[in-house]
């Protein structure tokens, strides 16, 4: 059985060459072509990318959310998170579909529950507010549902981050429920609430 792996500190890294994620009782399949809806695309990190990592990653509103990644987010961090890659994970660069610049990242992962995935996201600064993350969202997700065979992606974002949450309810998950005090911040040293969402093959259609 695959550990549950709490997915906003784990995002950005991956596979080279390949997006792998594992079917439940079978091999990983990648996603081939690359993952786009003509605005954004989705592809593997590589080596190429340490340094777009770094730059991303120390940046302020990142560190504010995402506990797991250190700060500061050095070159050995991202050369490690990308030698440290899992069959369990598809990891992807968000990149703009026509210039190829890399504007965040997106992964999903599976949980304990069979037919389960969870999905997180991050973005860079100059591309927050422009609904490109929601897009990567949507691709991730329907990619893990229409071609993984997943029957449950959820999503989890701070009560408080309100961008991230507009980014889930624009990509189409629903909102369930308030998580009340369900996990700890080490870095702001105070409990949060987590907001939940899902989103299903019947929401698809």
């Amino acid at each position: 059985m695959l550990r549950k792996v709490h997915v906003a500190g784990k995002l950005g890294g991956g596979h080279r060459g390949r997006i792998l994620v594992p079917v439940s009782g079978g091999p990983a399949v990648p996603a081939d072509p690359p993952l786009t809806d003509g605005v954004v695309t989705l592809r593997p990190w590589t080596a190429d990318d340490v340094d777009v990592l770094v730059e991303c990653l120390n940046e302020p509103e990142i560190a504010r959310w995402i506990d797991q990644i250190p700060q500061p987010y050095t070159e050995a961090d991202a050369r490690a998170f990308l030698a440290g890659g899992s069959d369990a994970f598809a990891r992807f660069a968000v990149t703009d579909a026509n210039a190829g610049t890399v504007l965040g990242g997106v992964g999903v992962h599976r949980v304990d529950a069979p037919g389960v995935a969870e999905i997180g996201y991050w973005a860079r600064a100059e591309a927050r507010g422009r609904g490109l993350t929601s897009r990567a969202a949507a691709l991730a997700a329907r990619w893990a549902i229409g071609a993984q065979g997943v029957e449950r992606v959820q999503l989890r974002a701070e009560v408080r981050n309100a961008a991230s949450r507009r980014v889930a309810e624009k990509a189409g998950f629903r909102l369930e429920g308030i998580l009340r005090s369900a996990d700890w911040s080490p870095r702001q040293q105070r409990r949060y609430d987590w907001a939940m969402y899902s989103l299903l093959p019947e929401d698809l259609t």
